[in-house]
């Protein structure tokens, strides 16, 4: 099944994979070297050095399969987006208490609450999706239930690599 995601998670999850697999010979050479220290039963060192090995190998296969299931959806070309959708960015107001912010709307596999990137399928993101400018978004959080106006709807988004591969 495909998983939406942005140019920029794609291009972060191609680039942590790039990352592991780069830490392949190293890996090989730290069990090469434990395996050396003598009996393999009693080795402390080969098995820390083949459970690293192990973890990074699995990390790098649920990578793989992450990207394969990526279908890239490009927020930048929404031109001047009228209603919520994927991708786009989201200033919001709290209708109770007047606090504003900004969230952008993501694939589950890039969510970063800190940095306001919401997950399409989390509560608040699927509040707002399909909201227009004015609307406002009756969600059900953790802490209760909550409404937010949707003040602005944009494209607030970095130029990616030439690395960015699309699906």
């Amino acid at each position: 099944m495909k998983r939406p995601m942005t140019p920029r998670g794609y291009a972060a999850l191609r680039t942590e994979l790039m990352k592991l697999k780069a830490m392949r010979p190293e890996l090989a050479r730290a069990i090469e070297v434990a395996r050396g220290h003598g009996d393999l039963s009693e080795n402390g060192d080969y098995d820390a050095a083949k459970e690293k090995s192990g973890m990074v190998e699995a990390k790098i296969r649920d990578i793989e399969a992450r990207l394969s299931n990526a279908e890239v959806i490009d927020p930048r070309k929404v031109a001047n987006p009228t209603r919520v959708v994927f991708g786009v960015s989201v200033k919001l107001e709290d209708v109770d208490n007047g606090e504003q912010r900004v969230i952008s709307i993501v694939g589950a596999e890039e969510s970063d609450v800190e940095k306001g990137w919401i997950s399409f399928e989390a509560p608040l993101g699927k509040g707002v999706i399909g909201k227009e400018l004015g609307d406002v978004a009756r969600v059900i959080l953790p802490g209760g239930a909550r409404e937010f106006e949707i003040l602005e709807i944009f494209v607030d988004y970095e130029e990616e690599s030439s690395e960015t591969a699309q699906s």
